[in-house]
């Protein structure tokens, strides 16, 4: 004879949505509520914690302070997280000067370019090249499109400083250091992961703490939404769902290879600010 045992499973739900926590009210009240009778529990503490810790993801918050179901902790980016850089003022225009983040491929994954202006880290997207669904076999990246794009950014824009992924493009990468400077034009490896988890983690950060911002595409966007986490002994990397996943995160890649173009311009003192001409009488 099997005695059957009851469980009883006692949890708070503190109401509170993403959107919500930066709220001081609503956090609060969502924490006395998650907590009930623990009146051990510090919330003013926990309120500023939420309020001003900008490191650590919305997604932890919820689930370990107020009990509340949210996306999955491998999620790279949150909805909100993103959203909340999201800048449509001031657009990008020819002239402005930007670094470069490239990573390309020549069939599996996508390619893309990412552009990030100098003096406000804004981010916007300067090309992707993606596979079809339904694609043949046979589909390969345009190399000559993406040649072009690139050519005709440091046309258009005042480019600082590129970061490409050398894999499958050393060619052409070494070109364009050839035509654009080679104190310009960078190979930049993903594969190695001390370097990556740092570039990774400095992204994420600028992003907590809205240190960047960008334009709303709706590439980029599902891009940085489609990565998940990766830890390794060196920290955190990014990577697709799966090895197979159509969700591609390459533009994501980019753009964190641009923030780390932008920094190291910055860095080195390329930052050129035009000022307007004044003329007296």
């Amino acid at each position: 004879m099997v005695e059957m045992g009851l469980w009883l499973y006692d949890c708070l739900e503190g109401v509170i949505e993403p959107d919500e926590l930066r709220d001081e009210e609503k956090v609060r009240a969502a924490l006395i509520e998650a907590y009930g009778d623990a009146t051990w529990a510090d919330i003013n503490g926990l309120t500023r914690t939420i309020l001003y810790d900008r490191t650590t993801p919305d997604s932890t918050y919820l689930r370990f302070y107020c009990n509340r179901i949210a996306e999955s902790s491998d999620g790279w980016m949150s909805k909100v997280e993103w959203d909340a850089c999201a800048d449509d003022q001031d657009p990008i225009k020819p002239g402005d000067q930007i670094a470069i983040g490239f990573d390309g491929s020549i069939r599996g994954d996508a390619t893309g370019i990412c552009g990030v202006r100098l003096r406000d880290a804004k981010l916007f997207v300067i090309g992707v090249w993606e596979r079809p669904e339904h694609a043949p076999d046979e589909w390969e990246v345009d190399v000559l499109a993406v040649e072009a794009a690139v050519h005709n950014a440091f046309n258009t824009y005042r480019v600082a400083w590129m970061y490409a992924d050398p894999p499958y493009w050393q060619e052409a990468i070494g070109r364009w250091a050839m035509e654009h400077g080679d104190d310009t034009v960078f190979e930049y490896w993903t594969s190695k992961p001390t370097r990556m988890v740092q570039a990774v983690e400095r992204f994420r950060t600028a992003v907590m703490v809205r240190d960047l911002k960008h334009d709303g595409d709706h590439r980029l966007t599902r891009h940085v939404l489609n990565a998940v986490t990766r830890e390794v002994p060196q920290g955190v990397l990014i990577q697709k769902d799966s090895p197979r996943s159509k969700r591609k995160i390459d533009l994501a890649v980019c753009a964190v290879l641009g923030l780390e173009a932008r920094a190291d311009a910055i860095a080195d003192g390329r930052m050129k600010i035009r000022r307007s001409r004044v003329v007296g009488f």
